[in-house]
């Protein structure tokens, strides 16, 4: 159940076709499908306006189709799943779970993703091709959470003119997702072009001295351009979450 099931069930308890009672029981705060492995959090969706997901890394398949089960039983009509391999996909759909696997985001999709519920557009770019993985899991996350998202990839600094071709795209943009290696310096220049929020992934793509990423977290913690925040290294699910709180923000529109 999310936000939108919860103020159509408010408006039946109006219309007197569903009993207050009955509103009760389908909200309280402590439902939790207990799975011994996992707790569940049934209604998060409720409480949050986003139902849970799963991160998938870690978990076995079964586990993982367990988890799915409950959701599913308890209302929740789409399931992400982060950080699924090809081997786990591949278990699951094995075990019966019916579900889209989409290989280059790294993660599945229980359901049909929704249609664009959001004030404007989530622009994600790219420094590199390399960061496409991370890139991908934005950019399925972002249209799981009913956004409507533009993609551009390898606008990195070492030729800014990639980047300044798509002037259009960032002035357009509700938030920007930007997402880099090596250096980090993508969000600071994207920064100073656009006049909304920005939202910086570093990713674990250089050499050595880039230390897994460190290196561009760290230079992204220190941009100069007002308006960039940070999320964790190749976080991409974490920063698509973001940037569709802001893009369903009250007020806020294209």
């Amino acid at each position: 159940m999310d936000a939108s099931e919860l103020e159509q069930l408010a408006q039946a308890v109006a219309a007197g076709s569903l009993a207050p009672h009955e509103l009760v029981e389908r909200v309280r705060v402590d439902s939790v499908a207990e799975l011994g492995y996992a707790q569940v959090d049934t209604l998060r969706g409720v409480r949050t306006g986003v139902s849970e997901v799963i991160y998938g890394a870690g978990k076995t398949a079964e586990q993982i189709a367990g988890i799915v089960g409950a959701m599913r039983e308890a209302g929740q009509s789409r399931v992400l799943i982060t950080r699924l391999d090809a081997g786990k996909a591949a278990e699951l759909e094995r075990l019966g779970c019916a579900f889209t696997f989409f290989e280059q985001a790294r993660a599945g999709v229980v359901g049909d993703l929704p249609e664009a519920d959001g004030n404007g557009e989530i622009l994600v770019l790219t420094a590199g091709t390399s960061d496409v993985p991370v890139a991908e899991e934005a950019v399925l996350t972002a249209r799981f959470l009913g956004n409507k998202v533009t993609c551009v990839h390898d606008a990195g600094v070492a030729g800014i003119h990639r980047l300044l071709r798509h002037g259009d795209e960032i002035a357009r943009a509700q938030v920007i997702i930007a997402i880099a290696g090596m250096e980090g310096a993508l969000p600071s220049v994207v920064g100073g072009l656009a006049s909304c929020p920005v939202i910086a992934v570093p990713t674990s793509v250089g050499y050595g001295a880039n230390l897994g990423g460190l290196t561009t977290l760290l230079a992204m913690v220190n941009s100069c351009a007002s308006g960039v925040s940070v999320v964790n290294i190749d976080n991409g699910f974490g920063a698509a979450f973001q940037a569709s709180l802001i893009n369903h923000l009250p007020g806020r529109s294209a």
